[in-house]
This record gives C-alpha cells, sequence and structure tokens, in this order.
C-alpha cells in the first residue's frame, strides 16, 4: 500500500450528544469533502441516552451509514462502573468501560451493543474500538470472539482475528477537561502536524467536548487542513489486507502520545 490515507472519526456518537455530533460533523465534512470518517456509537452512553428508543436519531445513523460513513461499536454504556488503574481513575474520568472487564463480561457488552448499532444503522459494524481506548487482557480476549473485522487502540489498528497490525502510529486528538489537557493536546496536535508527516496513514479523533472549545475546534481544523493536502480521506476498512506493509513502514513515536480524556 503506497498511498497516504487520512483516517478521522467522531467519537461518543448517540443521542446524548446528538447537537454536538451534528457540529462536528458538518466540519469534518466541510474539511475533508464529503462524508469521508468513521463515527463510534455508543449504545446507551451513561445509561442515560439508549439508542434503541430513539428511533428518530437511529435513522439519521442509518443516512450516515448509507452516505458511507463507517459505523463502529464504542461500548455499551462508555463509563466504568469501578476504575482501575491510573489511566481509568486520572485519564479518564472514569469512562474506560472495558478497562477492566473479564473475557466474559467484555463479550457480553460487545454483543450486545453491536446488536443495537448494527439494528440502527442497517448495516455489519466496521469493527471495535473501546472507550478511551483501554482494554482489559480479558477484552482484547473476547474481540477474537466477537468477530469483529477491525480494532483500534491509541498506537495502533489491528486484526483482532490474528492480533495482525494493520497500522501504527499515535491518533492524534484533544482533550478539553481542564486548562492544563486543552494546552498539552493542541500543543501535542501542532506537533504531530510536523512530526507525522511521514506516516502512510494518519488517525484524528475528535469528542463531543471539543465543540465547546473554540480553540480546540480551530488546532482540528488546521491539523486536518494539514493533513488532508497531503493524505487522501479515507475509510478504516482500506487497511484490510494492507496490514504486513504498513506495519513495516510507519513509525511510532511515543512522544506524540496525547491525554486520552475528555
Amino acid at each position: 500500500m503506497t498511498e497516504r490515507l487520512l483516517l478521522a472519526s467522531i467519537h461518543d456518537v448517540g443521542p446524548k450528544f446528538e447537537r454536538e455530533v451534528d457540529v462536528l460533523a458538518a466540519r469534518l465534512e466541510r474539511l475533508l469533502g464529503g462524508p469521508r470518517f468513521a463515527m463510534l456509537v455508543v449504545a446507551d452512553h451513561w445509561g442515560e441516552a439508549p439508542l434503541s428508543a430513539s428511533p428518530a436519531y437511529a435513522r439519521r445513523l442509518r443516512d450516515w451509514a448509507d452516505a458511507g460513513v463507517e459505523m463502529f461499536v464504542h461500548g455499551w454504556c462508555h463509563r466504568d462502573a469501578a476504575p482501575a488503574g491510573f489511566a481509568a481513575r486520572h485519564m479518564t474520568a472514569g469512562e474506560g468501560e472495558f478497562a477492566a472487564l473479564d473475557r466474559a463480561e467484555a463479550l457480553k457488552r460487545m454483543t450486545r451493543a453491536r446488536a443495537v448499532v448494527e439494528d440502527a444503522t442497517g448495516r455489519p459494524a466496521a469493527g471495535f474500538i473501546a472507550p478511551a481506548w483501554l482494554y482489559s487482557d480479558g477484552t482484547r480476549a473476547a474481540l477474537a470472539d466477537a468477530g469483529f473485522a477491525l480494532a483500534e487502540d491509541h498506537f495502533r489498528v489491528w486484526n483482532p482475528d490474528n492480533c495482525a497490525a494493520l497500522t501504527r502510529g499515535p491518533v492524534i486528538t484533544w482533550a478539553s477537561r481542564s486548562r492544563w489537557r486543552r494546552l498539552s493536546s493542541r500543543f501535542v496536535a501542532g506537533a504531530a502536524r510536523t512530526a507525522l508527516g511521514g506516516q502512510r496513514v494518519i488517525r484524528v479523533a475528535v469528542h463531543p467536548g471539543d465543540t465547546r472549545e473554540p480553540s480546540i475546534l480551530n488546532s482540528i481544523d488546521a491539523t486536518i487542513g494539514r493533513f488532508a493536502r497531503s493524505h487522501r480521506p479515507g475509510r478504516y476498512a482500506e487497511l484490510a489486507g494492507h496490514g504486513n506493509d504498513l506495519a513495516t513502514s510507519l513509525a511510532t513515536p511515543p512522544s506524540l502520545a496525547t491525554p486520552r480524556s475528555q
């Protein structure tokens, strides 16, 4: 695979953040020249916004999917019941749903969420991406049981069936939960616009909370605008079959890791 790809995604999609997702979708369409991005759908965000009880929003998801937007399963409720470890306690504000689950519970939640998302969109899910990109060992094992074609964490996209990496490199994302997170994520995004230009695949992820911060929206515009000039806006599905070529050609600068929390 010699063509450079830009993979953009909107996280936390669902009725709970309808307005914010609309803002982000319109922005990405403008920056990318169409609905050339992925949506990460939560089945019942925080237990407050069940997608299954919102047929109007399900129709909107189906329209987006029909237009070419890839739909990923992004967990059942997004929130963890009992935060475990530093990342879940301090980096995600308790939203690492799959950070500490055993295999059976992870598979149960994946399966339930997948059914809701696929029923809404009318097509198979593109893959599974855990909230905050945090996976317990049990969750990683459950991915193969669930039969998802793709999974993603902060530093790679892989095939859950054989664990083959399809691309490597940090996701460029932003955090809005505190002033220092906003400052640091904007700094990292600015550095990434220079440091990651040589990568074959660039991944950019935006969140509903980004819409509340004009400085972050400006940084998103600058980052996606820069990479859209050198990389073709594409689909995660295009990585399938090219994992070996991509994995050997991409670097993973750990210094560009961005705070995961909103």
